[in-house]
């Protein structure tokens, strides 16, 4: 009977990579690292290289320290050994990456800088159907991922379709980063006298030193999608709380995520992604769509891709 094969498998966005290796069902160890820009950004296949390597630096690290026998030994020497191919023990690598649909040849360059790296068979896929895989163990369905960028995708035996997930600058309604700029441009308006009060002004100016400095702010990281993303969390905070401004914002992202859901063809959804975490977002969400609880992660994704070719995703799937 032979043995199980050991994946190595890659969440890779734009906040943070995450990495997991697993044999079967049975996960050895994971880590997580930061992400990148994305694979159409400039530079974006290195960065996307030296997240990768970063993370899985990280994970050998932790599975030398934290196994210290067996398997966990041999690949956290193998991992930790100068990150060069011939990795022990594992077999496959599986790899979703924020990117991959709209820059499909950067794609095909980090994966083959994968593949000549580690030195084992690679499948890359985006990380939003990665999420999609791992939600629904490979099968058919609606998926709403709700993260910094805003994206569904339903796949059926017809293939994959995909509403929005168009970018922060001509779609991703009802994201974080949509959130996020609608308090920011409440704590603006509400300062200039053109809006209501809103107690978002406070945690706005304390973020960039006061309301005058939010544009500047925004823009020094040379990242706004993300930083703006960064205070959604604030406006679901307050909406949670009662303020009518934050309030008006969350109701109205959640009735663009579900017109989105809508245009998919489905308002039965598996809601991932990080803003899925907080209560009263997942609250408001479900007043208007039937949430599905997933059955795994974009990990659990991007591992299944690397061992199976039979998936309804294969023919987004990139592999080399």
């Amino acid at each position: 009977m032979n043995a199980a094969p050991t994946t190595l498998a890659v969440d890779l966005g734009k906040t943070s990579c995450r990495v997991r290796v697993s044999t079967g069902s049975v996960v050895v160890s994971a880590f997580d690292g930061a992400g990148a820009p994305g694979l159409a950004d400039d530079d974006g296949v290195d960065l996307a290289f030296r997240a990768i390597l970063g993370a899985v630096a990280g994970l050998g690290a932790g599975l030398g320290a934290g196994l210290g026998a067996g398997l966990g030994a041999g690949l956290g020497a193998g991992l930790g050994a100068g990150l060069g191919a011939g990795f022990a023990g594992i077999s496959q690598f599986g790899v979703g990456a924020a990117g991959v649909e709209a820059a499909p040849e950067a794609a095909r360059r980090l994966l083959w800088l994968v593949r000549e790296r580690f030195g084992v068979p690679v499948a890359m896929i985006s990380d939003g159907l990665a999420a999609h895989l791992g939600a629904f163990d490979g099968g058919p369905g609606t998926v709403l991922i709700v993260g910094t960028g805003a994206v569904v995708f339903s796949v059926d035996a017809q293939g994959v379709r995909q509403v929005d997930g168009n970018g922060p600058w001509l779609g991703d309604d009802g994201s974080g980063r949509w959130i996020g700029q609608q308090g920011l441009r409440a704590v603006l308006r509400a300062h200039d006298g053109r809006g209501p009060a809103t107690l978002l002004t406070g945690e706005a100016a304390r973020l960039a030193g006061s309301v005058e400095a939010l544009p500047g702010w925004v823009s020094a990281a040379g990242t706004p999608a993300r930083t703006l993303a960064s205070f959604a969390p604030v406006v679901l905070n307050f909406a949670s709380a009662g303020d009518a401004v934050a309030m008006a914002i969350v109701e109205e992202a959640c009735q663009l995520l579900a017109a989105s859901c809508a245009a998919a063809g489905s308002l039965s959804v598996c809601a991932v992604g990080g803003l899925t975490a907080h209560p009263y977002f997942l609250e408001r969400l479900a007043s208007g769509l039937t949430l599905v609880p997933p059955l795994g992660d974009a990990l659990s994704g991007a591992a299944l891709i690397a061992g199976r070719r039979d998936l309804l995703h294969e023919e987004r799937t990139i592999r080399g």
